[in-house]
């Protein structure tokens, strides 16, 4: 059983990979940030469509999730 100081800092290692992954693919600093930690962004996805030539503010805008009561 885990505990929350070890599921905490597992929460910290995993964002920071992804921000890792992010800044490797072009992200600037500060939307790698933001990303890393918000879970309802697919960073495979995310990596592919910059990947593909589409540029990384317009990646997030196209993969940005739908506000809550708009469906």
């Amino acid at each position: 059983m885990k505990t929350e100081i070890e599921s905490g800092q597992a929460g910290e290692d995993v964002a920071g990979w992804r921000r890792e992954r992010l800044l490797e693919s072009g992200f600037a600093q500060p939307l790698a940030a933001s990303l890393a930690g918000d879970p309802r962004y697919d960073l495979h996805v995310l990596i592919e469509l910059v990947e593909r030539g589409c540029p990384p503010e317009l990646a997030v805008r196209i993969l940005a999730p739908l506000e809550e009561g708009a469906a």
